[in-house]
């Protein structure tokens, strides 16, 4: 039977992420990010909520990226959440696109031009942002189209270069609908963006979403939940550049645009400039939120949820894979436990997000 990964956030799970899911056969595992996604905010509805959704969608297995995996630019968040896909025996990744390429021999040219590749991205010059020289190389060697305005098609190369290092074949589905970070109320098809900011409208909600009873249901956050609290954490610490990938530079910035920022927002606003991009700076003040250091990742894979057939093929990997279903005093991830008590915070309805839960089944 084909294994095939999906690598998500799910924030919040959508039609378009339904009919993605539909678009795979066989056994589907998803790799989603926790409580915290990539371009750096809580997520809208805790990591148990957008499990159930996408179970319901028809995953079979459920995993959860650690924070400091699903926390990164598009390289690393690729890299770690393909490595722990490839633990659990995917052969094939699927992911929505909006140019529909050949990303197997993208990969393929990038694996043999390595060296030539890494001499190529040094020579570039600092005053560039590491998505600029990500751009350029990309361009360089293997022109392909890049735009700031196709995230989606940019985290697919980041795919293609770890994925065909590992033998996994990728297999892109074209998007349907408006474009990631459109906040129309497109009906059937709209982004998660655009459901994240109308998503008290509840008729737009219901008819763009297949588990709007689910959402509607649970408790929901934002930035706005944190920031008093993000305030406080870069008031009392002394010096900020001991936070995770913080630099002086940065922690003088944030330090002092804090005085007159009145949220998250206005904050990224004031810190970010063309060589630090809002994207990093949205993420290096939730690694201050959650106070991160730098950690070891865990050396197993936290289960949130399965299907009878998914749970079939975990009893399977038992021998190969160090499993996690339920977290009790040993942590199995501190970096990431810690970040999901500071997320409990946000909202007081939500509740307890790792200690004594098992993962959630369906038939």
């Amino acid at each position: 039977m084909a294994v095939t990964g999906i690598i998500a956030e799910f924030n919040p799970l959508h039609n378009g992420h339904k009919y993605l899911l539909e678009q795979v056969q066989g056994l589907k595992i998803v790799a989603m990010s926790g409580n915290f996604v990539q371009r750096g905010e809580p997520a809208l509805v805790d990591k148990w909520t957008r499990t159930q959704m996408a179970l319901e969608c028809g995953a079979d297995v459920v995993v959860e990226l650690p924070f400091l995996v699903a926390v990164q630019a598009a390289d690393y968040f690729a890299e770690g959440a393909i490595a722990i896909l490839k633990r659990l025996g995917v052969d094939t990744l699927t992911f929505g696109t909006e140019q529909v390429l050949d990303y197997n021999a993208i990969g393929d040219s990038y694996m043999h031009q390595r060296e030539e590749i890494s001499t190529y991205l040094e020579s570039l010059p600092d005053v560039l942002s590491y998505p600029q020289k990500t751009q350029a190389m990309w361009e360089k060697f293997t022109g392909s189209p890049f735009s700031g305005a196709t995230p989606n098609h940019i985290l697919a190369l980041s795919y293609a270069k770890a994925a065909r290092s590992r033998g996994i074949s990728l297999n892109p589905i074209r998007r349907l609908g408006e474009g990631y970070h459109s906040q129309k109320k497109k009906k059937y098809f709209a982004s998660a963006t655009s459901i994240r900011k109308h998503r008290k409208d509840s008729a737009f909600v219901e008819s763009v979403m297949p588990n709007a009873d689910l959402f509607h249901a649970q408790p929901q956050v934002s930035w706005a939940d944190y920031f008093d609290l993000l305030r406080y954490q870069i008031i009392i610490h002394p010096d900020l550049a001991e936070a995770y990938q913080v630099n002086h530079e940065l922690a003088h910035r944030i330090k002092s645009a804090i005085r007159s920022a009145t949220s998250v927002e206005d904050l990224t606003e004031k810190v970010s400039t063309k060589r630090y991009t809002k994207a990093r700076v949205r993420r290096l003040l939730t690694y201050i939120l959650v106070n991160a250091r730098e950690t070891q990742l865990p050396k197993s894979v936290h289960v949130l949820g399965f299907s009878k057939k998914g749970r079939q093929h975990l009893s399977s990997l038992k021998e190969q894979v160090s499993l996690v279903t339920r977290i009790g005093k040993t942590p199995w991830d501190a970096m990431t436990q810690k970040a999901d008590a500071v997320y409990q915070l946000g909202n007081s309805r939500l509740s307890e997000q790792n200690w004594g839960r098992i993962p959630i089944m369906t038939r």
